[in-house]
């Protein structure tokens, strides 16, 4: 039985044989598939916030599998591909492969190995749905620090103790233990490397 947040399979595909091959396949791990004829097909539909992945035909009509690859890297869109194709070659591979591609099936494939690659791409999409998730929710509670509160937790987080934070703010060790206190509260941090790690986590996004 699958629900709306169920995970889903996409499947790009211009042979409809293939697709519904592939389709049966999945029905019998009960999982869902959504099947496009074409690349442009696909592009048009909102991938909803569920595990997922993409079964993508390198060869296709109009925009090929590898053009529909960088498209969804540009759109910022984060899903694993798994290229399938007839016709694979290794440059194309490699191409792929170096762009982001999960997996790469020529055809034909055994049913257990698209099962297999289907199965991981799943399980990958769905941790990295927890890390982002997980990492939106710090910098949430990041957002919710005074300016005064960032700077205490930027030098408690270089290694500074208490005493030195004073010194470089120009302030009292009693203020800074305060400081510290809400920094320590609001990002649920049990500890200062705890912290740290909080704030490695943020690096690439705190400063947006």
């Amino acid at each position: 039985m699958t629900t709306s947040s169920s995970p889903i399979v996409f499947i790009v595909d211009d042979e409809e044989d293939m697709r519904l091959a592939m389709q049966r396949i999945l029905k019998t791990v009960n999982l869902r598939a959504e099947l496009f004829a074409t690349a442009q097909d696909f592009l048009q539909r909102h991938i909803p916030d569920v595990p997922s992945c993409l079964v993508l035909d390198v060869r296709l009509p109009g925009m090929g599998g590898l053009e529909v690859q960088q498209k969804l890297i540009e759109a910022g869109i984060n899903i694993p591909i798994i290229f399938i194709t007839a016709h694979g070659d290794i440059p194309m591979t490699v191409k792929a492969m170096k762009s982001g591609a999960f997996e790469f099936l020529t055809k034909p494939f055994r049913h257990q190995e698209f099962l297999d690659a289907i199965q991981q791409a799943l399980q990958r999409d769905q941790l990295s749905r927890r890390q982002r998730n997980a990492t939106a929710e710090l910098l949430e509670r990041y957002k919710g620090l005074t300016a005064r509160e960032r700077k205490v937790m930027d030098l408690v987080v270089s290694g500074m103790q208490t005493k030195q934070i004073a010194s470089v703010l120009g302030t009292s060790e009693i203020t800074v233990a305060v400081h510290r206190g809400r920094v320590m509260h609001k990002m649920h941090a049990g500890s200062p490397a705890e912290l740290g790690s909080m704030a490695e986590r943020l690096k690439p996004s705190a400063n947006r």
